[in-house]
This record gives structure tokens, sequence and C-alpha cells, in this order.
């Protein structure tokens, strides 16, 4: 926890005077998602709650007025609760400095809770800094800093195959082949620089914006092209016409709205965040996504099953 302040409404601090002491918690609770029954509990078999009520406080089995938490089965020392509490009329208090060791891989959540009802409207600002032993990725992430350094040495052993059967048989080389040629290099640089910027990412806990619009520009083109490609390929370009005609405008058209819809969705997901918009925002920008590729599907199988017809 780095810098955490908390500051209550002016109304909430008036309702206190100078002379007070505490007159107000704020509890920081860490804990493992499979430890998540041990926040909250009821009495008597009631609803659930996370707040000490004063039934459970008369049972002893908790402080009225903090959060209820029980130590794990797995980990006795978990969850770790940690309270802040505001003095006298101030508005605003600071959470101290901690530094918390964790030795059991798991999922871990943090949240701030506030049982006192005067406080509600309370803000949090601050920074919280996560660490894995491999770096700053987060546990869902590292696997995929191996996985594009991966897929970056597979491309360019594709791409010195491609290249050198591109250079051996030039004289005779489509436009088509051009085409995947351009692609193959896209790939190589896409997957480059998805490694390196989780490889930057992991190295200081922030995303490296330019290299992140960089990936994903280069992502994003190789999908367009290679869609057109294929839709190009299966309107028998190459193989039964030598131009589209009528149809390249159209092709243009699908293929720079594609990328267009594509480009906003990857940029909002990855620049800057780790996937922290909500789903109804995420929802707006994957539907034109995801039928523009819909609509690249029924084409493609549309315009094979035309030039079927045509080579029978």
């Amino acid at each position: 926890f780095e810098k955490i302040t908390f500051r209550r409404t002016e109304e909430s601090a008036k309702l206190h005077s100078n002379a007070e002491g505490n007159t107000g918690l704020v509890q920081a609770v860490v804990f493992e998602v499979e430890d998540r029954e041990t926040i909250g509990g009821s009495a008597y078999g009631g609803q659930r709650a996370v707040c000490c009520t004063p039934d459970l406080a008369k049972l002893g089995a908790c402080t009225q007025g903090e959060v209820i938490h029980r130590p794990s089965v797995k980990n006795p020392d978990w969850p770790k609760v940690f309270s802040t509490y505001f003095q006298g009329d101030n508005l605003y208090t600071t959470m101290e400095s901690k530094n918390i060791q964790i030795s059991r891989t798991g999922m871990y959540n943090l949240y701030f809770f506030h049982c006192d009802p005067s406080l509600k409207g309370l803000l949090v600002e601050g920074k919280t800094v996560w660490k894995n032993p491999t770096g700053y990725l987060p546990g869902r992430m590292a696997p995929l800093m191996n996985f594009y350094g991966f897929m970056s040495l597979a491309f360019v052993l594709l791409g010195i195959i491609w290249f050198s059967q591109y250079v051996r048989f030039w004289r005779e080389v489509l436009q088509l082949q051009n085409c995947i040629t351009f692609v193959i290099g896209l790939g190589m640089f896409e997957m480059a620089l998805w490694y390196f910027e989780y490889a930057a990412f992991n190295a200081t806990g922030v995303r490296p914006s330019g290299l992140t619009v960089w990936a994903v520009t280069f992502g994003t083109v190789k999908r367009t092209v290679s869609r057109v490609i294929i839709l190009m390929v299966s309107m028998g370009y190459g193989v039964v016409r030598p131009t589209l005609g009528g149809l390249t405008s159209k092709v243009l058209l699908l293929g720079a709205t594609f990328f267009l819809a594509s480009e906003v969705l990857e940029l909002v997901e990855n620049v800057g965040s780790v996937s922290d918009f909500s789903g109804k925002a995420r929802l707006f920008l994957v539907l034109p996504v995801g039928l523009l590729d819909a609509f690249f599907i029924l084409w493609i199988f549309k315009s094979l099953s035309r030039t079927l017809e045509k080579l029978q």
C-alpha cells in the first residue's frame, strides 16, 4: 500500500469535534478468493452481513462496527485486515504504508470497508502495488510473455522458410503471395512487439503505452489484411478472375470498417489498463467487431460457393 488516503464528506466530519479521538474506522481486507467465506457472517442463521451486528457482538463473534472475519483454515494468518481511523473532525486520514508477503499461489482480492453509516460517500485515493516472484505481470498475463516470445521465434522461422522460397521463385510470384508475405511480416512485428511490451510491463509494473499501441495496430492490420485476402481468394481473385472489378471498393470499405472497430476495441482493452472497464462498455465495442466478423464469414462462404460452381 502506498499513500492510501481516505476522504470523508464534510457532513460526516461535522458530526464530530476536534477534541474527539477515533471518529471513523476504515478497514482494508486482503484475502484469497478461496477464503472469501471467512469474510462476513450471520447471527442465528439469518441474513449474512459483512459488518459486525449487535447480535453477533453479543455472541462474542466479532467487535461491533468492524468487519467480520475468521482465520483461514489453510493459512491461519489470513485474511489480512488493516484498520485506519479518522481523528476528530478531520476530513482526511492516511493509511500506514504496508508490505504483505504472499507465500501461497492464488487469486487475491483487496476490499476497503467501513461499517459506520456516517462515512457514506467515502473516497479512496492512492496506489497498491502487486508483484509476483517473476515480476509485475498479473498471474493470468504472466504466461503470455513466454507465449509471445515463442511465437516470435516461430514467425522468424516461418519467415525464413517463406522468404527463401519467395526469392527462389520470385519470377513466378503472384500478387496474392505478395499479400501473404506482408501478413507474415506483420505477424513477426506483432509478436515481437507484444513480447517486449509484456517484458517492459513485467519489469516496471507500468504498461508502456507506445509499445502497446504499436503492437495493437500491427495486430489489427494483420487480422484485417488476412480476412481481406481470404475473401479475395474465395471470390476467385487470381484463380478465375484477374481483378475484383466493382467489388474492390466494397471489399476495401469492409476491411477499413473492420480495422477501425478492431483498433478501437484493442486500444481500449490494452492501452494503460488491464481490462478495467465495465461489461456494458466492452459489449458496446465488441458487438461491431463481432458483426463485421460474421459478415466476413458469410461473404467468404457465399463467394467460395460461387467460385466452386464456376470451376465445376
